[in-house]
């Protein structure tokens, strides 16, 4: 698989320890790199993984709730500009395309604003070893800028399959002081090996609707690390730009207050994790290539594209594969690079995978011969969802390429569906298919939504409107092979368990 051009790739060698800690001096301390919104491990494969870090001024981020910048809309009506309130019942309806601004609290500016972790110049580079090993792997120093956003990613190599990882990431300025964090991760097992495998899937984390401040973030961080998974998928809007994000200085604030929060620092470093993304932490609401919005300022959609790259692991194409050994095989799809305008009359025209990622789904599902193959969307492929909705392959507005999905997969009852965007947990079986799928439901109750506790449809086995996770685990015993699916609450209570033999 090939990786994204601004991660470093190869190795210096191989050192017998880590460096000797060095007594710095004043001069070296000066403008010492720090990594307060923490570093991630991702794209993990049975011999290779991405580290992503960022390099930070301050070892803390700015706190200070009552500065936060203010966004504008102009009613045209009588060319005046009236503040954009994100709390009420009508923001949807001044969320159109009208232009739009952020006013900064007077005095300030974006490195002050609360939750701001501003960057700094300085190198990065990886040391890494097998657990238990004593000799570290390093591989070269990384040279960040503003480029970047102060952020630079390393892929692994010639990893071993099945093995926990120890990693350092260290950081060096100019004058020679120095500064690391740690983390850990584990290879995937090959395609060969049999292996108990779990693994978790959450999607839309607001900001504002934070369930545990007091413990630094969201609850689900610590419920998830705790029941010790072997990675995470989040399936997208891991952050919402809709609101704040009018200009690319803004963009990069909200990822800073989000990635700095305790917990996810905590949790990343510790869980890999691959990225998804979704309209809300690309641009904005049911957003695509084609998109245009002046509610969005001068904020883009290519460069929301480029910024989520930026800030999370990640690979050449935003659509891939991972096998977790013999019995797993996860694909994860892009469901906003590569789709035409929901406007657009359905017909085999009308697309959301786009032509290349479809013809690289059926050959990859093909060739697959894990035991379990579990397909990961951002949004519904079998539903059902709310009929107002146009943006999805649940929807009548994409059915011609959702039933081409369905009738595909149809056929092999080992294969399941696990899709994010919801504001609400659910099990379906589509009724013409038998297909199953999983939504995991949002990452916070404060978030949940969208549909109601009693509108329990046909297709409907598990229905909760309520945050949480989706707990995925995979093993087999005495030569039987099982996949179970639990729905989680924010606390980590089990509210659903759903099981299938291989």
């Amino acid at each position: 698989m090939q990786r994204r051009k601004f991660i470093q790739q190869g190795t210096l060698g191989v050192v017998a320890a880590m460096p000797m800690v060095q007594v710095m001096t004043d001069t070296m301390m000066k403008d010492i790199p720090y990594f307060t919104t923490g570093i991630k491990m991702g794209e993990i494969s049975s011999n290779e993984a991405v580290v992503w870090a960022r390099l930070t001024k301050a070892a803390v981020r700015v706190t200070d709730k009552k500065v936060l910048p203010k966004s504008m809309y102009l009613d045209d009506s009588n060319n005046e500009w009236h503040p954009l309130d994100y709390f009420s019942k009508k923001y949807k309806q001044d969320r159109p395309n009208r232009p739009a601004k952020s006013v900064m609290p007077e005095g300030k500016t974006v490195e002050t604003l609360d939750g701001a972790v501003p960057g700094t110049k300085g190198e990065m580079r990886v040391l890494y070893r097998v657990k238990g090993d004593k000799k570290w792997v390093e591989t070269s120093w990384l040279a960040v800028d503003d480029s970047t956003d102060y952020a630079g990613q390393f892929m692994l190599t010639t990893l071993t399959s099945n093995k926990e990882y120890e990693i350092k990431v260290e950081a060096r300025n100019s004058a020679g002081g120095t500064n690391f964090i740690d983390g850990k991760f584990r290879t995937a097992p090959s395609k060969t090996e049999t292996k108990k495998v779990k693994f978790m899937v959450t999607t839309c984390h607001e900001y504002s609707h934070q369930d545990d401040p007091a413990g630094g973030g969201f609850k689900i961080f610590k419920e998830m690390q705790a029941l010790n998974p072997d990675f995470l998928v989040h399936t997208g809007d891991v952050l919402y730009h809709d609101h704040l994000s009018k200009n690319l200085s803004l963009a990069r604030w909200n990822w800073q207050r989000m990635n700095s929060l305790t917990s996810a620092v905590a949790f990343y470093k510790n869980v890999p994790c691959y990225f998804m993304k979704d309209d809300h932490d690309t641009w904005m609401n049911d957003s695509y290539p084609a998109s245009t919005n002046k509610f969005m300022g001068d904020f883009t959609f290519q460069q929301g594209v480029e910024l989520f790259r930026q800030q999370v692991p990640s690979s050449d194409k935003p659509y891939r594969t991972f096998r977790w050994g013999k019995d797993v095989q996860i694909w994860m799809f892009d469901v906003r690079e590569y789709r035409v305008p929901n406007e657009l009359p359905d017909g085999p025209a009308k697309t959301i995978w786009g032509p290349e990622q479809m013809a690289w789904f059926k050959d990859t599902y093909a060739q697959s011969d894990a035991t379990f193959k579990v397909l990961i969307s951002p949004t519904p492929i079998i539903g059902p969802d709310r009929p107002q909705k146009k943006d999805n392959h649940s929807n009548s507005n994409y059915k011609f390429e959702g039933d081409a999905i369905r009738n595909l997969i149809a056929p092999d009852k080992n294969t399941f569906v696990v899709c994010g965007d919801r504001h609400w947990q659910y099990i379906s079986k589509h009724a013409k298919t038998g297909t199953y799928e999983f939504a995991c439901g949002p990452g916070s109750d404060e978030h949940a939504g969208g549909w109601k506790k009693e509108d329990v449809l046909p297709e409907h086995e598990y229905l909760n409107i309520i945050g949480g996770f989706l707990q995925v685990e995979v093993e087999r015993k005495d030569d039987k092979v099982q996949i179970v699916f639990n729905h989680m609450s924010v606390d980590g209570k089990k509210l659903s368990e759903k099981r299938f033999e291989g």
